[in-house]
C-alpha cells in the first residue's frame, strides 16, 4: 500500500489572469484521483482542504498520517467526509465497522485514530471519495444513508439546468466543524450545474465530476465573474475552486458531481450570485 501527497499552493486572481490552458490545468485540475489499493492526497492551501480517492481491491487501505500534517495520526486535528460512489465497502473506525453502499456517506470527527477501507468484492470494489478539513472540536461519527440526506430539486428543462441536489454532510444533517459535502445529479436533457453562477469569499470548494460517459466531457468554468476561464474535465476528475472564483459546469451529456466546501461559514445559502448576462 502507498500513501503520498501533492501540495497545491494558493493562486490569486492576478496570477490566474496570465495562465494558459496547461498552467490552469496544472494549478486546479486533479486527475488520476481514484487510486487502487493506495491513497494519493491533494493538499490545497485554500482552507487546508484535502482530497483523495480510494479503491480497495486486493487489501484494506489504512488511513495514515502524512508529513505535511505533522500529526501522530491523520484525524488528530482534522475531520473527514467519505462518499462511496462504487459498490459496497466497509470503513473500519477504531472498534466500529461502517458498511457503505452505493452513494452512502460517512462523517468522521476529530480524534479517530485507526481508520481503514475495504471492499466487499474485489471484482466490484467500493470507490471512496474523501474530503478533509482542519477541525477545532470533536463531533460524533455519523453514517448518512441515501434516505438521510436533504433533497432539493433545482433548475428547469427550459434553462437546461434541471438537477437534484442532495445534502449529505451539512450542519442541518450532521454536526461538523467546517466541512460540507453533497451530491448533485443533472437530469437527462439538461447540462448546466450551479447556474446562476456565484462566489462566496467565506469558503472554497472542490467539485468531483463522475457518471460522465467515457466519450463525453464536462466544461468547468472558473475565475472572477468578469474574467472567467474554463477547464475541460473527464470522468472521475476533480477541480479546485478558490474562494474568489465562480464554479459552474456544463456537460456534453448529463452527469453527477460531489461538491465539498470549507471555510468560516456553514450557511449553505451564503453566496454572492452573479447575473447570467453579466458574466464575462
Amino acid at each position: 500500500m502507498s500513501t503520498n501527497c501533492e501540495v497545491r499552493y494558493a493562486a490569486s486572481p492576478r496570477e490566474v489572469k496570465k495562465m494558459d490552458t496547461t498552467e490552469l490545468r496544472n494549478e486546479f485540475l486533479i486527475k488520476d484521483l481514484m487510486v487502487k489499493d493506495g491513497i494519493h492526497w491533494i493538499y490545497s492551501h485554500y482552507d487546508r482542504f484535502m482530497v483523495a480517492g480510494i479503491v480497495p481491491i486486493n487489501k484494506s487501505v489504512i488511513l495514515e498520517t502524512i508529513d505535511e500534517l505533522k500529526s501522530q495520526y491523520f484525524l488528530e486535528r482534522r475531520e473527514l467526509g467519505i462518499i462511496n460512489i462504487g459498490d459496497t465497502g466497509t470503513v473500519s473506525v477504531d472498534d466500529t465497522d461502517y458498511i457503505l453502499n452505493h452513494k452512502e456517506a460517512l462523517y468522521l470527527g476529530q480524534g479517530n485514530k485507526k481508520v481503514s477501507f475495504s471492499s466487499k468484492s474485489s471484482e466490484n470494489p467500493a470507490q471512496f471519495y474523501l474530503n478533509s478539513t482542519p477541525a477545532h472540536k470533536t463531533f460524533p461519527n455519523k453514517k448518512i444513508g441515501t434516505h438521510d440526506v436533504e433533497v432539493i430539486e433545482l433548475g428547469a428543462p427550459e434553462t437546461a439546468n434541471a438537477r437534484t441536489l442532495r445534502k449529505y454532510i451539512v450542519n442541518s444533517v450532521v454536526d461538523v466543524c467546517q466541512l460540507q459535502m453533497g451530491m448533485t445529479t443533472i437530469k437527462p436533457g439538461s447540462s448546466w450545474n450551479t447556474m446562476p453562477a456565484h462566489v462566496h469569499d467565506r469558503r472554497m470548494e472542490v467539485y468531483f465530476y463522475f457518471e460522465v460517459p467515457e466519450d463525453q466531457a464536462v466544461c468547468h468554468f472558473m475565475g472572477e465573474t468578469q474574467e472567467t476561464r474554463h477547464i475541460w474535465m473527464a470522468n472521475k476528475q476533480a477541480v479546485i475552486s478558490p474562494p474568489w472564483s465562480v464554479h459552474s459546469g456544463s456537460g456534453t451529456s448529463n452527469y453527477s458531481f460531489i461538491w465539498g466546501m470549507a471555510g468560516e461559514n456553514l450557511d449553505y445559502g451564503d453566496m454572492d450570485v452573479c447575473a447570467i448576462n453579466e458574466l464575462r
